[in-house]
């Protein structure tokens, strides 16, 4: 990306911050930190485990969407401070489709396991709920890696046709 790709009203805040995310795990690109996708990984490995350990749906209804902020305000994440001030300075061009990825993944993961909890609980057909935890898995994966790109400078989100095209609805 280049300076000119950014808005003059963003440019300072961006410039600062790309200067003081050098040496960090803080992308100079954009200044996001792909820490913060950990809070995604840990619900997509719950719902790996759903198929063999049905009563893992009680810890995947636990979790609950974080903002990027609040993620690192409750991480050990060493530049968490840095983290979140710089979420601030992030150019809109990139900040829109994250934030919109997230969005996305929120919605996909909170009905995934609003569903596979139904299924469960209603006893389905073993091999039904496997196949669509693995469905919601992969989803929740190809948004992440989305969400991962833009961390390092894309800034295409998924739209809705491909994610409903990895769920097979």
């Amino acid at each position: 990306m280049t300076e000119t790709d950014i808005p003059p009203e963003e440019r300072a805040g961006f410039e600062e911050f790309v200067a003081r995310v050098d040496g960090t795990n803080i992308s100079a690109q954009t200044p996001l930190a792909t820490d913060y996708l950990n809070h995604y990984n840990e619900i997509v490995m719950l719902l790996d485990m759903v198929p063999d350990m049905p009563d893992m749906i009680e810890e995947c209804k636990l979790w609950q969407p974080k903002s990027y902020k609040e993620h690192f305000a409750d991480s050990s994440f060493k530049d968490k401070a840095l983290a979140i001030e710089a979420y601030d300075r992030v150019p809109t061009k990139f900040r829109r489709p994250f934030e919109e990825t997230l969005s996305q993944m929120n919605t996909l993961i909170i009905g995934g396991v609003a569903r596979l909890e139904d299924e469960i609980v209603a006893a389905a057909d073993p091999g039904l709920i496997t196949e669509h935890a693995k469905a919601i898995s992969r989803a929740a994966q190809a948004l992440m890696d989305c969400a991962n790109a833009i961390i390092h400078g894309s800034d295409r989100a998924m739209a809705q046709v491909e994610i409903d095209g990895l769920l097979g609805d």
